[in-house]
């Protein structure tokens, strides 16, 4: 399993009226996964390096990919700290009224799952760009930029 150190990142987006992504700085959000795959270390060696890079300054996550990421149970609950490391690291964007009506919009045009429809509802509303290896899903919505981090090497 890949070591990875993290801090707290204050403050990133957690005043309603900003914008995430809009003011010309680049911010992303974190697919599950994306985490999966940074955790595990399978991305290639250059997605870690840009990963480890941005994810205390520019990386957010969805509180969708926050209860895919933590819940499950591990035979050995040693293996979950990297994940509850990440996500008390990244913010943790939650779901208000903006990102729930995007929500359903993206549903009834796309016809993608939930948990999908919520990240890229909250994409849509807040500027952010989808790190995430599901390009078949993000790849639908128009006004979605996508990075699929096994494609950087």
């Amino acid at each position: 399993m890949l070591a990875v150190s993290l801090r707290k990142l204050p403050g990133f987006c957690t005043n309603n009226s900003m914008k995430c992504g809009k003011n010309g700085n680049e911010k992303y959000l974190l697919d599950s996964n994306a985490v999966i795959d940074y955790i595990g270390g399978i991305l290639p060696q250059k997605s870690i390096e840009w990963l480890d890079s941005i994810i205390e300054t520019a990386v957010s996550m969805s509180v969708i990919n926050r209860i895919e990421v933590l819940g499950f149970n591990p035979p050995n609950p040693a293996d979950l700290l990297p994940f509850e490391d990440l996500v008390n690291t990244v913010e943790v964007i939650g779901l208000p009224e903006e990102i729930i009506q995007q929500t359903i919009d993206v549903r009834k045009n796309y016809k993608i799952k939930l948990p999908d429809a919520v990240v890229a509802a909250t994409a849509l509303v807040l500027g952010l760009t989808v790190i995430s290896r599901n390009t078949a899903d993000f790849g639908k919505v128009q006004g979605i930029t996508l990075i699929n981090p096994h494609d950087l090497k």
